[in-house]
């Protein structure tokens, strides 16, 4: 780390700040220094995420301090800060695929002749000779969208900084690369750093986290727990205090281990041998057998969303899919539908209509089942009562409109769509994310009531709670590939953090 002044570049004193009813932030406190990586580390909602689009100009709304060069200043916008020095390169890459590399390096900021026109050669050239500043060679005339991920995110990273931003929050940054990008990568915020840049590096990857900063500030439930130079910290204590050993339930927080009640004799309903798909998940080999929960547990980015895409063909991978024994090709959902395969995706937004009452969600995959011609509402009414029953869906009926419902209690309509007609197979992505516990508690109980039935069911989770309350067996993802097996032993959340 370069030489730093005794006065932060950037400080955070008392920062507070709530969504309604929900404490995002609690009197935290945070400084960077000029010259330094900062790793920023916590479980999904733990606060992070929201004390830097505070820095951003994305939040403004807020109570506490923040200064700046020891001033204090209040950021209304993401251009505000930008003007201020400050950048942040989200997880979503924000550049334009169709644009050619010099422009979505100028984006927004072209340069123009005397004319008004866009100065075409100008740009060419200056973008060239500030990727090569960075260490990055690449033709700028190149259309973006055909490079990797990795050139991608550096070239975002080196739009951000062409913008004349001294701190850089970088979110996510490494979860999509392989291994040779993410030392470019690494690299070139060394020199950053190296030239008095400033850095906060958000990740789940510990190891990375551990890698490349110089500090690391550790958040739980919307507090800083510790700040730490990395030097003083290794990985197993970054997960306790990250997990925060003494200071939870073990009902909440599965810090206590528990043993899988694995099905080994059980016959296998679907397998897999050397699936891939592009850059987000290589060589994936596995089985799933009846009467089994699986759970695929991995951080944010490991390619298990991708995979869940690919079991159900919304996405096309290469290897050998088999169900039943029987190799099977799944090039569209309806051929999955048809051979018994059922997806319940992350985003409830993308399969349920909001404007519509619960009978007609619930009843839209079976229409062809209990309808030749015409559409009959009280036998579609009648299966959502029996949904409503068993699922325990707090609502006054089958004809309330779904938006008025709960997140929960949405999450539990999605998963009545496939259940009037069994699957084979039942994959569930993120199953309880955003749920309260007892919406959470009732998830658990009706997955766990479709497994003895004897039904095949993938989780497939960014959240250990959630694998470890649900699954009989664990594959860990890390970076597209399945790193470990948990089998018939015992196992807890941070054995979880550590292969992840």
């Amino acid at each position: 780390m370069t030489e730093s002044s005794d006065t932060p570049l950037l400080e955070m004193i008392d920062i507070s700040k709530s969504f309604g009813g929900v404490q995002a932030l609690r009197g935290v406190d945070f400084s960077l220094r000029a010259g330094e990586i900062h790793g920023l580390v916590g479980e999904n909602g733990a606060g992070k995420s929201t004390l830097m689009k505070i820095i951003a100009g994305v939040h403004h709304d807020f109570q506490g301090t923040m200064k700046l060069d020891g001033k204090p200043v209040r950021f209304r916008s993401a251009r505000d800060a930008l003007d201020a020095g400050v950048g942040m390169v989200h997880q979503e890459l924000s550049i334009v695929p169709d644009l050619t590399v010099a422009e979505n390096v100028f984006l927004g900021t072209q340069p123009k002749t005397r004319l008004g026109t866009i100065d075409w050669r100008r740009m060419v050239r200056e973008s060239r000779e500030h990727l090569a500043g960075l260490g990055i060679h690449v033709d700028p005339t190149t259309i973006i969208g055909e490079l990797p991920i990795g050139l991608q995110q550096l070239i975002e990273l080196a739009r951000v900084l062409f913008s004349g931003a001294r701190i850089i929050i970088l979110d996510e940054p490494t979860s999509a690369l392989s291994p040779p990008e993410v030392e470019l990568l690494f690299t070139t915020l060394r020199r950053l750093r190296d030239s008095g840049r400033s850095m906060v590096f958000i990740s789940h990857f510990l190891d990375d986290i551990l890698s490349i900063s110089d500090t690391v500030t550790i958040f739980r439930n919307g507090q800083k727990v510790i700040t730490s130079p990395v030097a003083e910290i290794d990985k197993r204590q970054v997960i306790e205090q990250m997990i925060g050993i003494g200071h939870r339930e073990l009902e909440e927080s599965y810090t206590g281990e528990i043993t899988l009640d694995t099905q080994f004799d059980a016959p296998v309903i679907m397998e897999t041998r050397g699936l891939s798909h592009e850059r987000t998940f290589q060589d994936v080999s596995m089985q799933v057998r009846a009467g089994e929960v699986l759970g695929i547990y991995g951080f944010m980015g490991c390619g298990q969303i991708e995979l869940a895409r690919a079991l159900f063909g919304k996405i096309r991978a290469q290897g050998v899919l088999t169900l039943d024994g029987k190799p099977i090709k799944l090039t569209r959902t309806s051929i999955a539908r048809q051979e018994g395969i059922a997806y319940v995706p992350e985003s409830r937004r993308s399969m349920l209509f909001h404007h519509e009452p619960l009978y007609k969600n619930m009843s839209i995959s079976i229409l062809e089942r209990i309808s030749r011609m015409l559409l009959k509402p009280s036998s579609e009414r009648e299966i959502a009562r029996g949904h409503i029953d068993n699922l325990r869906i707090r609502t006054p009926g089958p004809d309330q409109l779904l938006g008025n419902l709960s997140g929960g209690n949405q999450q539990k309509v999605a998963l009545a769509k496939w259940l009037t007609h069994a699957p084979k197979v039942l994959i569930l992505s993120e199953p309880t994310r955003g749920m309260d516990v007892g919406a959470k508690e009732d998830v658990v109980r009706i997955v766990r009531g479709l497994r003895d039935k004897g039904i095949a069911v993938i989780v497939v989770s960014t959240e250990p709670e959630t694998v470890l309350s649900l699954a009989d067996r664990i594959l860990v993802m890390k970076k597209g590939e399945i790193v470990r097996e948990f089998a018939g032993d015992t196992v807890s959340k941070d054995r979880l953090l550590e292969a992840a």
